[in-house]
């Protein structure tokens, strides 16, 4: 792929008032010529909490904000760790940096809605990972370092950490910006705190002694946005319509019948892509898939569906429609599994109310399970503590609040949804 058509001005020394941190800085030219990239811009057009804001009105920032967020606090974080005497060659700073940019530039429209709904197997990671790969060649190796560091190749691993693991920029970012644009506020975390806390022991992240209090609130405060905001039981119902409406299309497509949708979405939609696809084994060459991938943004789901809502299917048509009107399926949400006949009997009732045929029935009702789990110490993720006396501790043994097992042990809960005419 070749974009030497952009223009990258000579003006790259921007200054970008962002409305959770204020006024941030673009880290370098480089960094602005990759932000200025098609494949980047494209992130404008789509939104961080897909259809959040169907719960949350405010909801509509987009992965964009999010990168931008993200690339500030690992330039904050970076600057911390030097000012501590942590070494850090100008050549690292920057892999890092580009790293942290990178690193949703493989999600696709609605967050997670194609990954299970027309592709099959294949992550936002292994897309980021095959952008990323792509933007090297384009820019001569220069990224080579930071695709290292973004799978964790690279040898000095609290770099990893700090663009995956329990205090990464990530996840400082999203949750402090998802508490903004929400409202939620219990999701608001302490991000300059923790970021002043961090230091490096052993090759590895660590959190100074004094910073206990701040990483506790973030773990709190991360459980508490999955249950109000990103696991709410209405996000669950419209998103699980959102996918359900993909995945008749995709039926549809499959018997070669006419189907209205943006070309790269039909491409999505008539060709089975996989994760050969991705490696150079399959049908299409990594690169045709990336061009169309990189081609499709929100509102290619939602043009498409506005044309879905006249189609000839009856399923297809009915679905489109309530996304489009926001008649969204009603949902339970429990402890524990639900009962099969208490499926059984709503998808009996939903066959006479909607007179679908049997084999429809499950793009109605349906249960599923949802889990969240606020710290997961699986060894290369750990937290730990850098006491004042130079050793290190693991979080659980410094901090009361792991006393409670809410925090270190999986919740998972079940959800049940139907159309509301079968209350």
């Amino acid at each position: 792929m070749n974009f030497s058509h952009v223009d990258y001005s000579t003006n790259k020394r921007k200054i970008i008032n962002d409305p959770v941190y204020g006024f941030i800085n673009i880290p370098g030219d480089f960094i602005f010529d990759l932000i200025q990239h098609p494949w980047i811009q494209r992130l404008r057009n789509i939104k961080q909490l897909g259809l959040t804001n169907y719960v949350y009105p405010g909801a509509t920032h987009t992965r964009f904000q999010h990168c931008l967020g993200a690339l500030h606090l690992m330039d904050t974080a970076l600057q911390t760790l030097k000012g501590k005497g942590v070494a850090i060659s100008p050549e690292e700073e920057e892999a890092a940096l580009v790293a942290i940019l990178l690193h949703d530039a493989g999600h696709g429209p609605f967050s997670h809605a194609l990954e299970k709904s027309i592709i099959n197997g294949i992550t936002h990671e292994d897309l980021s990972l095959l952008l990323m790969k792509m933007l090297n060649e384009e820019f001569r190796d220069r990224i080579s370092l930071a695709i290292d560091i973004f799978t964790g190749k690279y040898r000095r691993k609290f770099f990893h950490e700090l663009i995956t693991g329990q205090t990464d920029m990530d996840r400082l970012d999203y949750l402090r910006r998802d508490s903004f644009y929400t409202g939620v506020i219990e999701g608001s975390v302490g991000s300059d705190r923790i970021i002043r806390m961090l230091n490096v022991a052993d090759d590895q992240l660590a959190i100074e002694e004094k910073g206990i209090y701040s990483l506790e609130k973030l773990l709190i405060a991360r459980r508490l946005m999955y249950w109000q905001v990103y696991m709410h039981k209405t996000v669950l119902s419209s998103e699980s319509l959102l996918v359900n409406m993909l995945k008749r299309a995709k039926e549809i497509a499959r018997k070669g019948e006419q189907l209205y949708a943006t070309p790269s979405l039909s491409f999505f939609l008539y060709n089975e892509i996989g994760k050969d696809d991705i490696s150079g084994k399959g049908t299409f060459p990594p690169a045709v898939v990336a061009f169309h991938f990189t081609r499709l943004d929100d509102s290619d789901i939602f043009v498409s569906a506005r044309y879905w809502n006249d189609h000839s299917d009856r399923v297809l048509s009915d679905l489109s429609s309530r996304l489009i009107r926001r008649n969204l399926f009603a949902v339970e949400l429990q402890n524990e599994p639900f009962p099969p006949e208490r499926i059984e009997s709503l998808q009996k009732k939903a066959e006479k109310m909607l007179d679908i045929e049997p084999e429809m029935v499950n793009y109605y009702v349906f249960s599923g399970k949802v889990s969240n789990l606020a710290y997961a110490p699986d060894g290369s993720s750990r937290v730990k503590i850098l006491l004042k006396s130079g050793l290190t501790a693991k979080i659980e043994e410094v901090s009361d609040i792991f006393d409670q097992s809410f925090l270190s042990e999986r919740i998972v809960k079940y959800f049940l949804c139907y159309p509301k005419e079968c209350r």
